[in-house]
């Protein structure tokens, strides 16, 4: 009996002594993989090494060989590296290497021929992708993965050409590697599909529950709302908006119904929040390949800013300038992405790994735009100094609206009137608005006076009319908010005053009592009311170049132009519009009995007394000359200053293709030059004689054509060349024309963003990932693109990422 019981206590492990581990030197953990306590890559299944797929390294030479990878983790890699396709960066110029007495390099054009090649510009060598894939630990052709094949004479050498050499025959190491490529995306084909295999009824029941999951990622992505609630149990009256988006789709379609939830089975539901997260990560990425495919071979620009979201991280956004096919000008929301300092280095580093990520070369760049903080406009050690290093043609420009603020604050800030007056203005405003009753009151004024308005004809009805509003607070970072703040106290001036003496006479202490006096005195003052009109006139001329600049399709020419008229607009008013602007004020000041000084009588400053005034000059004169002149005059200075480029050669000369009274600026040497001197390395020598020859006959042609009669601005320009074709005949004006409108004029696309990044990231969702952030932002600002992605499309990708268990296909 005792040796029965140890025959049946023998296991298979009695016969065979366990292989103790052993560990080899050239085993290593990669860098960019999170293994802890983990001496044998080859550890047990239940052991599962999480890899960020999106930081995967793309340069050839420099990447990590599959092999090394963990065994349950390289068909996920691989999947990931054939969705990015090979790394083929299209550079102007490759590096010259010396072949005995002659030079040769990399030529793009093999990428065409060889639909596997990769290029590794760290190492200046070819590598070829199929076999990186699927390389054993040792390798076939280490030429081609691992060392990097630089002869480039080899290459166009008819039947001896390594690339030829190195594909072989249809049993080649090379084409069992793309024929293990097509078996390992053909997921239907996979042993465990084969040995589950699912009807199609079910393959369709599938597909349509995670097409209900992906619509509501889609419509919860495209309102900024939330996915995920506090409670998402059974019992739960309120599962989260996720849930009871699909809980709604499926009351409104019964086939549906039948299929989600808790209809659904248990292990392919497609509601756990790593599926959200997956979905909406591809439905991001396909995004960004729509803004990459829109940008093709083209050059483009760079648009950075940065700002600190709900919880105190610095993020910085990336937007894409560029001019697509048909010619127009294009600005993408591109990235967003957390950085732990804003030095310069720092931001080139992050900012070349979104563009190298997604195959945009620097030296592809002909344009930077940023705000005038050092680290960003420094000339030796500022963020655009390092990218002109890596690109010449990387040219920087000041956010202009951003120097349209600060010249509109310093002028501002210099004349004392002024100043003191946006100072009452803000104080005024904060005492009417800060509390609930007294806003209450503010509004029911204003109704008051509309309707007896009304009445009496002094206003007009209709649709949109007479509406009901509030004072608007002044920004500090958007000048056109101090225009409406001065036009919301123009249009509620009455009803103010009504407010302010319901405060002296019922405040509940005395500092607010005295505050509401005080302000009551300031508003019924002459001094007031005419700062008030003057600021009106001057800010409503500024508030149009403030408005245009935020527009994405303008120019940096028209934008010039723009700032000129603003410029000539100003010096009229200062010449022609102070008698008419005094006859308003003193209409105004009569109508809500102010006193209105005598304009011939001698002007007082300070107390009146004598010894303090420093020249005897009468009221006309000071209003005239001391506040209205001087404002017009430190406001048209600022702009002077600030915006100079007027003197830049590159925009003198840009100025000669402007299309605006049919051409009159039209000068062939001065494009010619503008090409010779900015952009020699966007034409050869060859096509520089051409560009001559071609400026001759666009001028016969393109500037008498019918098409091309008024039109004013070179965007304009651009797209009626390609809608009629000329741009084929004139390739190299429209090469040119495209390379001035890339250049950057403000960062708006930017500050949008952030706005964008506020409705996402709120105080309630102030923990959500970077990643996450990023994918949802990108979704709701390129909106029309993530409306047209097909689900169809999503769903296969999703399918083809890693192994479901339900079958989608």
């Amino acid at each position: 009996m005792e040796t029965q019981g140890n025959k049946r206590r023998k296991t298979i492990f009695s016969f065979f002594k366990p292989r103790e581990p052993t560990s080899t030197s050239e085993e290593h953990s990669p860098s960019n993989i999170d293994i802890s306590n983990c001496n044998d890559q080859y550890s047990s299944k239940s052991q599962r090494v999480e890899i960020d797929v999106d930081s995967l390294e793309r340069d050839p030479s420099i990447r990590i060989p599959i092999w090394q990878h963990p065994v349950n983790q390289r068909d996920e890699i691989r999947r990931a590296y054939i969705k990015m396709g090979p790394y083929q960066p299209i550079m102007p110029v490759y590096p010259r290497t010396e072949s005995g007495q002659q030079y040769r390099r990399f030529q793009s054009s093999w990428f065409k021929q060889f639909s596997w090649l990769e290029y590794s510009p760290s190492k200046d060598a070819a590598f070829c992708f199929p076999c990186f894939l699927f390389e054993n630990k040792k390798a076939h052709y280490p030429t081609f993965t691992t060392e990097g094949f630089k002869s480039w004479k080899r290459v166009n050498d008819g039947s001896r050409c390594s690339f030829l050499l190195h594909t072989g025959g249809p049993t080649s190491p090379h084409n069992n590697a793309v024929n293990s490529i097509d078996a390992l995306m053909n997921l239907t084909q996979h042993i465990d599909k084969v040995m589950n295999v699912q009807t199609s009824e079910e393959v369709q029941k599938n597909r349509l529950r995670l097409m209900a999951t992906i619509e509501s990622i889609r419509w919860l992505s495209l309102q900024a709302c939330a996915f995920r609630g506090h409670d998402e149990s059974l019992s739960s009256n309120n599962c989260g908006n996720f849930i009871e988006m699909i809980r709604l789709i499926g009351r409104m379609n019964g086939g549906i119904d039948d299929v989600v939830l808790e209809k659904a089975p248990k292990n392919a539901k497609y509601t756990s929040p790593m599926i959200q997260k997956e979905i909406l990560h591809i439905m991001a990425n396909k995004v960004r390949n729509k803004i990459r495919e829109e940008i093709g071979d083209a050059k483009f620009c760079i648009l950075v800013d940065e700002a600190k979201d709900t919880s105190n991280k610095e993020q910085m956004a990336i937007v894409l300038r560029f001019v697509d096919v048909a010619g127009f000008l294009r600005e993408r929301f591109f990235a967003i992405v957390h950085v732990t300092d804003t030095t310069a280095l720092t931001l080139k580093k992050e900012i070349s790994d979104v563009l190298d990520r997604n195959n945009l070369q620097i030296s592809n760049m002909r344009g930077q735009g940023y705000d005038g903080a050092s680290n960003m406009s420094g000339a030796w050690n500022g963020l655009q100094a390092l990218f002109l290093r890596d690109c010449p043609y990387a040219y920087y420009v000041h956010c202009f609206a951003h120097r349209l603020q600060l010249a509109l604050v310093v002028a501002a800030e210099r004349e004392t009137s002024i100043w003191l007056f946006f100072s009452k203005l803000t104080s005024i405003v904060n005492l009417v608005s800060a509390s609930p009753k007294r806003h209450t009151e503010l509004r029911s004024a204003q109704a008051i006076e509309i309707a007896h308005m009304v009445a009496t004809g002094e206003r007009e009805t209709g649709r949109g009319c007479n509406q009901i509003g509030s004072l608007h607070r002044a920004g500090t970072t958007r000048w056109s908010s101090h225009f409406d703040s001065i036009c919301s106290l123009i249009d509620m001036y009455k009803a103010v005053i009504i407010v302010l003496e319901s405060m002296v006479n019922e405040g509940s202490s005395n500092s607010l009592r005295g505050e509401a006096s005080g302000s009551l005195i300031v508003m019924r003052s002459f001094d007031f009311i005419f700062i008030l009109y003057v600021m009106h006139k001057i800010m409503g001329i500024t508030d149009l170049l403030c408005r245009a600049l935020q527009h994405k399709s303008l120019d940096i020419l028209n934008a010039m132009d723009l700032v000129s008229s603003t410029k000539a607009l100003l010096q009229t008013l200062r010449e022609e519009g102070f008698d008419s602007l005094l006859m308003n004020v003193e209409s105004v000041c009569t109508e809500y009995d102010i006193e209105i000084p005598n304009m011939n009588a001698c002007y007082k400053g300070a107390t009146g007394r004598s010894c303090q005034q420093k020249d005897s000059i009468t009221f006309e004169h000071y209003y005239r000359v001391g506040i209205f002149k001087a404002a017009i005059d430190f406001q048209v200075t600022e702009l002077n200053s600030r915006f100079n480029d007027g003197a830049v050669e590159l925009l003198m000369l840009s100025s000669a293709l402007e299309p605006k009274d049919n051409f009159k600026l039209f000068n062939a040497g001065l494009i010619y030059s503008l090409a010779e001197k900015f952009y020699p390395g966007d034409f050869t020598a060859q096509e520089m004689h051409y560009l001559r020859s071609q400026l001759e006959h666009y001028k016969c042609d393109v500037l008498c054509h019918e098409s091309f009669q008024n039109i004013s601005t070179i965007s304009e320009l651009c797209q009626r060349l390609v809608e009629t074709n000329k741009s084929q005949n004139y390739n190299l004006i429209d090469r040119l024309i495209r390379l001035i409108l890339t250049l950057p004029v403000s960062t708006a696309t930017t500050e949008r963003s952030f706005s964008a990044m506020k409705l996402i990231k709120t105080a309630i969702r102030n923990k959500i990932e970077e990643d996450f952030l990023a994918d949802s932002m990108i979704v709701y600002i390129e909106r029309e693109l993530a409306e047209n992605i097909d689900s169809d499309s999503i769903i296969d990708e999703f399918y083809s990422l890693k192994n479901r268990r339900a079958q989608l296909q």
